[in-house]
C-alpha cells in the first residue's frame, strides 16, 4: 500500500520529534521524484547576537532537508544515511519570518549522493546556496 503525500509528510515531521529538526522548528513541507522541501521559522532562537538568521542554523536547516531526502530515496530496510560534507555560501541575511530550504539532487548514486539546496525567504529571495554530499551505509545484521 502506498502511503498519501500528506501522510508520508506526517511520518517524516514525526521522525523529527526529540532531535535537532524540533528543537529548530524545522518541519518537512513537499518532496516530489527529485526534491524535499522543509522551512523553519526566523525567530530569536535562530538569531546570531546581532538579530540575523545565525548561520550555524542555515546550515543545520541544509543538512537536515539534504539528508532527510536522501533518506527518502533509499531503502531504509537496508540502509541508512549520513552526511559526509556541508558548504554554505550566505547571500542574503533575514530577521524575521520562515526561510524554505530545498533539495535537490545532483547526483543520486547507489552510495555518495550530491545535492544543491537552495535556501530562501517567504519572498524567494535567496539566503543560501549549499551543497551537501551523504552517503548511504548498510545496516548492520
Amino acid at each position: 500500500m502506498q502511503l498519501s503525500k500528506e501522510k508520508v509528510l506526517a511520518q517524516a515531521n514525526a521522525a523529527c520529534k526529540n532531535t535537532l529538526m524540533e528543537t529548530l522548528s524545522i518541519e518537512v513541507i513537499d518532496y516530489g521524484d527529485n526534491f524535499l522541501i522543509a522551512r523553519m521559522p526566523v525567530t530569536p532562537r535562530v538569531h546570531q547576537p546581532d538579530g540575523v538568521l545565525h548561520g550555524g542554523a542555515t546550515a543545520a536547516l541544509a543538512e537536515s532537508v539534504g539528508s532527510f531526502a536522501s533518506h527518502v530515496f533509499i531503502d531504509t530496510e537496508k540502509f541508512f544515511v549520513r552526511g559526509i560534507e556541508i558548504t554554505a555560501n550566505h547571500i542574503k541575511s533575514i530577521k524575521e519570518g520562515f526561510v524554505y530550504a530545498r533539495a535537490t539532487f545532483l547526483h543520486k548514486g547507489r552510495t555518495t549522493q550530491l545535492l544543491d539546496i537552495r535556501v530562501t525567504d517567504e519572498a524567494n529571495n535567496l539566503i543560501s546556496i549549499c551543497k551537501l554530499s551523504t552517503i548511504a551505509l548498510p545496516k548492520k545484521k
